[in-house]
């Protein structure tokens, strides 16, 4: 366990990556939201988004908050993610990771 400093710090890293994902995720249902009003999507398949949007910031949500007596941990698996070459530690896809394994099949 770090320092005091270095677990505010590393709070501070882990409530800026989960901001900074939470916004891609809005994002995508910002994306899909269009495509609705456009006539490109009926509403089954928006709340069908609106489902996987909720499933993936809850996998966020729990990756992020993991971090109670672990943020340390949680922060530096944020920084290995940035900084992968790697598929180990290669950047976290939320919105997949929402997705339904029936969507998976349904394609």
């Amino acid at each position: 366990m770090g320092t005091k400093s270095e677990r505010r710090a590393a709070r501070e890293q882990v409530a800026a990556y989960h901001e900074a994902q939470l916004t891609r995720l809005i994002e995508h249902v910002e994306a899909e939201l269009v495509r609705f009003r456009a006539g490109e999507l009926d509403v089954f398949e928006v709340d069908a988004v609106i489902h996987q949007y909720h499933r993936a910031a809850k996998k966020l949500w729990g990756f992020c908050a993991q971090s109670g007596g672990q943020v340390e941990t949680t922060a530096y698996l944020i920084g290995r993610m940035a900084d992968a070459d790697d598929d180990e530690f290669a950047a976290a896809d939320w919105w997949q990771r929402g997705a339904s394994r029936r969507s998976s099949d349904d394609a």
